[in-house]
């Protein structure tokens, strides 16, 4: 494993900046696409019904069109706003001391030997805030594991693994829970017009997948991955205080005080959530976790408010903010570091806006679930296939609304087919998706995991990042394939109203 992961390493770290490395690719996707468009395919997308044929990207209109939108291409880039918005807010948190005088008082009660678990488990949570996990759990990640006298680079990993890696699971439903059933159930009646689909019908499932996640990325953590990285030296530039055994008198009053904030805030939150004519509900069911309620739309804002009003009050009671200037001080000094990653984040969102104009990546998904139909494998070989073919997917497209799209008009009616259900198609889908999102440098996120880690060991590449995330993907599969597979021989439910097979008529 060593020597693999060494390998993987000293082959990744050839590799360009993240940055070049989507300009290389949008360079090779418009070539590509140009040579293929006048190729005709027989692969026919079941959202249109048509065959898939790819769009030359090097023609006079389509390059006029790149031209004119590339400003909103990267100004609409998701994860942009999402990080910049939350990063304002946890940035005055930071520098206020609210964050660090937390957690001096979380390492206080918390055993060394629980960190690890303890920081997989809120990753996962996490999913609840929908992408705020990535600017949010990882980098706490890596200040819990230095002030504990362990490496920043493990707490990352760990982190990352959480977040990214056990996407799929969670102890709470989420809004990617009602985003996919949406795609399953319309899959699902092109088969049986009168099949519906819970949207909690991989709760259960997801639950327990919750515990297996933490034990196993525990393990990995302090037995593959720490000793790993644990060689590398710390010479960032990333600023921190030794000292997280103790706090002053004016550091734990403004946390009080910031507590209270923070927790009356919550609490008026939830006050406002909890009628059932609440305009956070949503309009359409009245859920607070489907996708198009007004609250899980507000949740990165609301994560801006969380902090910020809270490191503002421990600021001023504790006396780290003398004035409003030091708090614009603090939100220019996190957008400070954000430098990189935006860089990024513009050759990233133009690469990712050309892959999807071309076709290439839907005629690449479709093709591979046509292969993977006529082979007619036994049950549970065919959800192995079905969780095989999404990771190998996902290195490809990184959206899982995007993927399920595709996916699921094909995958789910031929596994009804064979007697397969829609929700453990649905089920096997996630884990797929979940497992190799962290191993992926075209995830929308992993160039800014790789900024988080050069802040303290500068020779990070992607190469590191990958090899240090390589053994949880390979184990997660593994693991969590094999949970799936013993979870469905118990007969344990997946979830409400979600039974395993489809009865064949």
């Amino acid at each position: 494993m060593t020597g693999f992961l060494n390998a993987v390493e000293k082959a990744g770290n050839k590799l360009p900046e993240p940055a070049l490395i989507f300009f290389y690719f949008l360079l090779v996707v418009m070539a590509l696409s140009a040579v293929l468009s006048s190729v005709n395919f027989d692969v026919v997308n079941p959202v249109t019904n048509e065959a898939v044929r790819i769009n030359n990207l090097l023609s006079p209109e389509a390059l006029t069109v790149t031209l004119s939108s590339m400003v909103t291409t990267f100004t609409g880039f998701a994860p942009l706003g999402i990080v910049l918005v939350a990063m304002l807010g946890v940035g005055v948190a930071e520098s206020s001391g609210f964050i660090n005088t937390g957690l001096k008082k979380m390492l206080r009660v918390t055993p060394k030997k629980l960190l690890t678990p303890m920081i997989i488990f809120v990753a996962m949570f996490s999913h609840v805030a929908a992408d705020a996990g990535y600017v949010l759990v990882i980098p706490l990640g890596a200040i819990i594991f230095m002030s504990a006298g362990r490496h920043p680079l493990a707490g990352i990993a760990a982190a990352f693994a959480g977040v990214s890696g056990g996407f799929a699971a969670n102890m709470v439903p989420t809004g990617n829970d009602a985003l996919l059933q949406g795609f399953t159930q319309t899959a699902a009646q092109l088969l049986d017009g009168t099949y519906t689909v819970n949207t909690l019908c991989n709760l259960f499932f997801g639950i327990g997948s919750t515990v297996m996640i933490t034990l196993v990325g525990w393990w990995v953590t302090e037995r593959i991955v720490e000793p790993r990285v644990s060689k590398l030296e710390i010479d960032g530039d990333y600023q921190h205080n030794e000292d997280m055994s103790s706090y002053t008198v004016a550091e734990s009053r403004g946390f009080k005080a910031a507590g209270l904030v923070m927790v009356l805030g919550l609490a008026g939150l939830a006050a406002l959530a909890w009628p059932e004519t609440s305009l956070l509900r949503s309009p359409t069911d009245g859920s607070l976790t489907s996708y198009g309620a007004p609250i899980m739309k507000s949740i990165v804002p609301l994560i801006f408010l969380i902090f910020i009003i809270p490191g503002i009050v421990y600021g001023f009671v504790a006396g780290t903010f003398k004035s409003g200037k030091d708090v614009i001080t603090a939100m220019n000094e996190s957008m400070s570091k954000m430098g990189s990653y935006m860089v990024m984040a513009f050759f990233c969102a133009m690469f990712i806006k050309a892959f999807g104009d071309s076709n290439i990546g839907t005629l690449i998904a479709l093709a591979g679930a046509d292969v993977l139909k006529t082979m007619a494998l036994p049950g549970e070989a065919t959800i192995i296939g079905m969780i095989l073919l999404t990771a190998v997917v996902n290195i490809l497209i990184g959206s899982a609304s995007a993927k399920w799209a595709l996916l699921s008009p094909i995958m789910v009616p031929m596994l009804m087919a064979v007697g397969i259900s829609p929700e453990l198609t649905q089920a096997a889908f996630r884990i797929g998706d979940s497992t190799t999102n962290i191993i992926t440098p075209l995830m929308v996120f992993f160039p800014l995991v790789v900024v988080y880690c050069q802040r303290y060991v500068k020779s990070t590449g992607v190469g590191t990042l990958v090899s240090m995330m390589m053994p949880y993907s390979v184990i997660f599969f593994v693991s969590w394939s094999i949970f799936l597979l013993v979870w469905w021989a118990l007969g344990l439910p997946l979830g409400v109203n979600a039974p395993y097979t489809y009865p064949i008529s």
